[in-house]
């Protein structure tokens, strides 16, 4: 490693371990105090208003700290506090309830109790290591200099302990470069601690995910019920009229066949014609349904088939060590089609990419262009049933669309991928 970006990497953890700790370690105490005064004087109905107004506080304070432990350490800590219920207002007992009840509070106080100490260790110690390296390095040679009138400042003793001057830079240096390697695993031990008490509880996950599941599974019933109408209506007002149009026509020509051929022949002319629209109002169904082509050529050789189609020059790029299920394969396929949907009409786009991968159980799909940007899922675009399409399988949608672009839409849902003996579907392109 390269001394300046060790050095800059160094002082900077050093710097934010110390705000943290040093800094943080008055909030934490303030925090408690008002944290235990506030429930105190619920008694005598003080707190049901206090206690509220010092929750939100601490809450406050715990997001910034989430939010330096993302920034700062890459460490992500969701927010684990339970949905304040309707007409729970502060000074009310409602109020008062949600907060004591919910666990999150308690692990609030907690990590409020713990990282008092914890951070004024490490940030009064890193501190403390820096400057006392530093000074070894560079103070202490100058002032023996000074003092002994020795030209090089190494040849002096120190009469306590008899450790040579010689040493003392050598020995600055070591404790230095100590704590420049130290300081961000420091500053990542912190963010570990503030997540080991501010992020959900693993129970806590779980409920969540079944929540989640719950409300996808409904949304999907749902979606589920409209795409059923939808086939029903189509099916109806389109091939079956025509088949019944047909099955007419058949008939009025067995009427006219024996006394005027030629209007029988041309009502026969017609039944072709209709059952000809009827067979391609029949295959665009399917094709809504379960494309032929994924049956065909798989997921990869579907999109770069779809790719063919767009207006805009798409290059798909994939390779996957199996198949995935037809369902998720489907999901993937329509989910992308919406996306390249997207692409040409509201990106301005010149050129797209389809990427996909396999990764840890999970199939990365990723659609990206260089149009304008600003994609949202509110904005009417489509993105928000795409979303509720991947959450039927547990996956999930993550878009980056800056003003001005590029945009990127990566879609991931866990699945587990056929033998690609029984798969020759992969392919790059």
């Amino acid at each position: 490693m390269k001394p300046w970006p060790f050095a800059k990497r160094g002082l900077v953890a050093v710097a934010r371990v110390a705000v943290a700790g040093i800094l943080g370690t008055p909030i934490h105490i303030v925090l408690v105090l008002l944290t235990l005064i506030s429930l105190a004087t619920t008694v005598v109905g003080v707190g049901l208003v206090l206690a509220p107004l010092v929750q939100l506080l601490v809450r406050a304070y715990a997001d910034l700290r989430r939010w330096m432990a993302r920034e700062w350490s890459g460490v992500d800590i969701p927010r684990p506090y339970r949905p304040r219920p309707d007409g729970a207002w502060i000074g009310t007992p409602k109020r008062w309830l949600w907060l004591v009840r919910d666990p999150a509070t308690w692990r609030d106080l907690l990590w409020l109790v713990g990282g008092a100490p914890l951070g004024l260790g490490f940030g009064f110690g890193s501190a403390i290591l820096l400057v006392y390296g530093l000074q070894g390095v560079i103070l202490l040679p100058v002032i023996i200099n000074l003092v002994s009138g020795d030209d090089t400042g190494y040849g002096v003793t120190w009469p306590l302990n008899q450790v040579s001057w010689g040493s003392v830079p050598f020995q600055g240096a070591l404790i230095t470069a100590g704590i420049l390697y130290a300081a961000p695993w420091l500053q990542w031990a912190l963010a570990k601690y503030d997540q080991s008490l501010l992020g959900p509880t693993s129970a806590a996950v779980l409920t969540r995910r079944v929540d989640r599941l719950t409300e996808t599974r409904t949304q999907v019933v749902d979606a589920q019920a409209a795409e059923l109408r939808r086939i029903e209506r189509d099916l109806h007002d389109g091939a079956q009229a025509r088949i019944v149009a047909l099955g007419m026509s058949l008939g009025m020509a067995e009427d006219l066949v024996l006394h005027d051929p030629a209007a029988a022949q041309q009502l026969i002319a017609e039944a072709r014609e209709a059952s000809g629209l009827a067979l391609a109002e029949l295959r665009h169904l399917v094709r809504g349904i379960h494309p032929p082509v994924l049956a065909e050529r798989g997921l990869v050789g579907g999109l770069r088939a779809l790719a063919l189609t767009m207006p805009v020059p798409v290059v798909v790029e994939g390779e996957l060590p199996g198949r995935p299920p037809a369902p998720v394969e489907s999901a993937v396929y329509f989910a992308a089609a919406e996306a390249l949907a997207n692409v040409a009409k509201h990106s301005g786009a010149r050129a797209a990419w389809v990427s996909l991968s396999y990764l840890g159980g999970a199939l990365y799909c990723s659609v990206s262009d260089d149009g304008v940007g600003g994609a949202a899922p509110g904005s009417g675009s489509g993105l928000a049933g795409v979303e509720r399409r991947l959450a039927a399988f547990d996956g999930s949608l993550r878009l980056d669309s800056p003003p001005g672009g590029p945009t990127v839409l990566t879609m991931e849902l866990p699945c587990v991928l056929s033998s690609p003996k029984t798969s020759p579907f992969s392919a790059t392109g």
